[in-house]
């Protein structure tokens, strides 16, 4: 099996996640509990992609608004799309990063890492200073793969045991639930 198979095959977990995460993240009003961290808020805005079908026959549907205006991305789901892609917004620290999640190749598009006071300030020549600017926003792009690599063992560590079926039964009464709202 060469690699672009290996990646069609297991995309359905990048997806399985995206969808995980969206409805963790409402279950208790965009407060998600990372273990030994604490709360971290993460909120879906804007943008979704959601897949369904395979090869040529495959159909895409783009759903903008709102966080409470993705009704169309909710109804995709009840009609068995696949989340492929979410514009995200995760807080931690003071901090706050903006960014699309391709679920295929876990993929990061778009990303804002938060401002901070070196940022705001970046008229400097000095290459000390660019050295400086450019080694925080290292930090924080880290700090954002560190935030997702938590939530995707968070995710992996329900999804690969029993608990799972449970989960999945809350997640379907969710996507069902919301369908009915809207």
């Amino acid at each position: 099996m060469d690699l672009v198979d290996l990646i069609v095959e297991k995309r359905f977990l990048g997806q399985e996640f995206l969808t995980w995460l969206w409805w963790k993240s409402e279950e208790r009003g965009g407060s998600v509990e990372l273990p030994g961290q604490g709360d971290i808020t993460v909120v879906f805005e804007k943008h979704m992609l959601l897949e369904s079908g395979e090869g040529e026959s495959t159909e895409k549907i783009v759903c903008t608004g709102l966080q409470a205006e993705l009704q169309e991305a909710r109804t995709g789901l009840r009609m068995g799309k696949k989340l492929e892609q979410a514009r995200i917004v995760i807080g931690h620290n003071d901090y706050e990063y903006s960014f699309t999640l391709a679920a295929a190749l876990m993929e990061f598009r778009n990303v804002r890492l938060p401002k901070t006071e070196t940022t705001e300030n970046d008229k400097s020549d000095s290459p000390e200073e660019i050295e400086g600017m450019t080694l925080e926003r290292i930090y924080l792009f880290e700090e954002l793969i560190k935030l997702v690599n938590a939530l995707f063992k968070m995710f992996l560590d329900v999804r690969l045991c029993a608990a799972w079926r449970d989960e999945l039964q809350k997640i379907r009464g969710w996507v069902a639930k919301s369908a009915e709202v809207g």
